[in-house]
């Protein structure tokens, strides 16, 4: 079947609708899969494998020392510039291996506290080990990922990503069904080996077509340009995923460990189609921001981007929002009081959509200042919101204070990235 003329005449919707299929297998398979979880696991299962996940994003940023951005930005300016690549990949070479060998130090000699904390149990050492010998993969995954996006491969990318994906879903089932819980979080735990194994098979010819592994040296030629990322990464992977491992430890005490599940498993049903934005916002968005020079080329872009993802993102949410009480019975049947946390949930991811696209000018163009700002703006309202309204509103307090934050944070980078080029237009006159 041909893709029809309108949709190839527009890279934004060529590379939407090929990840809309891969995006549509996916949301299949996990319904299968948290099905699975919810009627086995229940809603404090649900808390601990959140609570997991949190985990592993935070480590992807650690490990790699959060070069992920600065790696496809760069890649995608030097891609036919072979002497800055190997300086590129020289540096990021020196931090992964720096950041994994301290991460995996700290997981594997911390493993009875970090078990104690986040887990309230020391039932979960043995899950902190294993984490600490899978620190490898994730790094070398986040970077070559990082490559590959700069590079544009989506269509590859694309099938990394699902197959990948079915390879987990296989393996959660089959330690799920055997193991419980401990078998579901294992599963999670070594996914990032998987990823990785797959994306050097399919993309091991293009990683050393850019990547001379043989000439890479102990040097940090790029140190001071990489760090800049690593400390945006910092604020938007590590703090925000210690936010949500707070919230639902703040939940769980002042309400219950279900209804940290309940809150856990709307989030779940939301990063399940925010996945579809995030590779967009690195295959594309990164890229083409880093390329803009001047406000008008910029408002065409933005323009471009609102118009095609937006409308696309309102509907498929309208139809989650009218079709919830049916989402709700096929994937959560027994997780009460979920649906009246969709309404806040979608209404704070369509402005999150909206405002992320801006922020990613701050990636594009070193913003680190602004970026910082932000996104601990973001955090601490994110986090004071929950806390006051999940006073008042209990578990969908929570959601509430998602969408007000978001509300919020909009208007600040919007205000941020036209004060960016109001700047750029004085110094250059």
């Amino acid at each position: 079947m041909k893709i029809p003329k309108a949709i190839r005449g527009n890279l934004l919707l060529k590379m939407t609708s090929l990840n809309a299929g891969v995006i549509a297998i996916r949301l299949v398979i996990s319904l299968f899969i948290q099905r699975l979880l919810a009627e086995i696991v229940g809603e404090a299962g649900i808390a601990k494998i959140g609570s997991l996940r949190n985990i592993l994003e935070m480590l992807s940023s650690f490990a790699s020392v959060g070069m992920f951005s600065g790696v496809v930005k760069y890649v995608a300016e030097y891609k036919d510039d072979k002497e800055q690549l190997q300086k590129l990949f020289s540096t990021t070479f020196v931090f992964t291996v720096l950041g994994t060998l301290v991460v995996s130090s700290v997981l594997f000699f911390g493993a009875d506290y970090l078990s104690t904390t986040i887990f309230d149990s020391s039932d979960y050492i043995y899950l902190i080990k294993l984490l600490a010998v899978v620190v490898p993969f994730i790094s070398m995954y986040r970077v070559f990922n990082g490559i590959v996006n700069g590079l544009s491969r989506y269509k590859k990318l694309a099938g990394i990503d699902l197959f990948s994906y079915v390879l987990s879903a296989i393996l959660t089932v089959s330690l799920l069904l055997t193991n419980n819980i401990d078998g579901a979080l294992i599963a999670i735990a070594i996914t990032p080996a998987l990823q990785f194994v797959v994306m050097l098979f399919i993309f091991i010819k293009v990683l050393r077509e850019y990547v001379q592994f043989s000439q890479l040296k102990f040097k940090i030629p790029m140190a001071k340009s990489l760090l800049a990322f690593s400390l945006m990464s910092f604020f938007s992977t590590v703090l925000l995923n210690y936010v949500e491992l707070d919230i639902r430890l703040m939940v769980t005490n002042r309400l219950s460990e279900n209804e940290a599940g309940t809150w856990t498993a709307m989030t779940n049903i939301s990063k399940n189609y925010m996945v579809f934005s995030s590779a967009i916002f690195t295959l594309y968005v990164l890229p083409k921001f880093s390329g803009i020079y001047n406000k008008t080329d910029f408002k065409a872009e933005l323009f471009n981007i609102y118009k095609t993802l937006l409308p696309l993102f309102g509907v498929g949410m309208l139809l989650i929002y009218f079709l919830r009480d049916y989402v709700i019975q096929i994937i959560y049947p027994d997780f009460n009081g979920m649906a009246p946390l969709f309404k806040w949930q979608l209404l704070g991811d369509f402005v999150r959509l909206a405002a992320i696209v801006l922020g990613y000018q701050f990636l594009a163009k070193k913003m680190v200042r602004n970026f910082i700002f932000s996104e601990i703006l973001s955090l601490a309202l994110f986090y004071g919101f929950s806390y006051y309204f999940a006073g008042i509103y209990g578990v969908e307090g929570v959601v509430m204070a998602h969408f007000l934050r978001y509300v919020v944070y909009f208007f600040v980078v919007f205000y941020l990235v036209f004060r960016y080029f109001r700047k750029q237009k004085k110094i250059e006159s």
